[in-house]
C-alpha cells in the first residue's frame, strides 16, 4: 500500500485529509484543527487547498452562522492511513 503524505511534519496522508474533508472540513484551517496538518512549516497548505478544491462547502451555512462545521470524527482517524 502506497501512502501519499501531504504533511511531513505530522505524518498526515492525503487519505486522512480527504476523510476530514468528507467529515465536513472545508478549509485548510479546519483541516489543521482536525489533524494539525499545515500548522508547523506550512509547506503543505497549498496541497491541502488543492485537495479541498474550489467547490462549494456543504457546511458553509453552518460556518457563516458561527456553528461548528465538523461532524464527529472517529478518534482513530488521525492514526489511520
Amino acid at each position: 500500500m502506497n501512502r501519499v503524505y501531504v504533511c511531513s511534519c505530522f505524518g498526515v496522508t492525503e487519505k486522512q485529509v480527504k476523510e476530514h474533508a468528507d467529515a465536513g472540513a472545508c478549509t485548510p484551517r479546519q483541516i489543521a484543527s482536525a489533524c494539525k496538518a499545515g500548522t508547523d512549516c506550512g509547506s503543505c497548505v497549498r496541497r491541502i487547498q488543492a485537495i479541498l478544491g474550489r467547490g462549494n462547502c456543504p457546511r458553509r451555512e453552518l460556518v457563516d452562522q458561527g456553528m461548528p462545521a465538523l461532524t464527529s470524527v472517529p478518534e482513530d482517524l488521525s492514526e489511520a492511513a
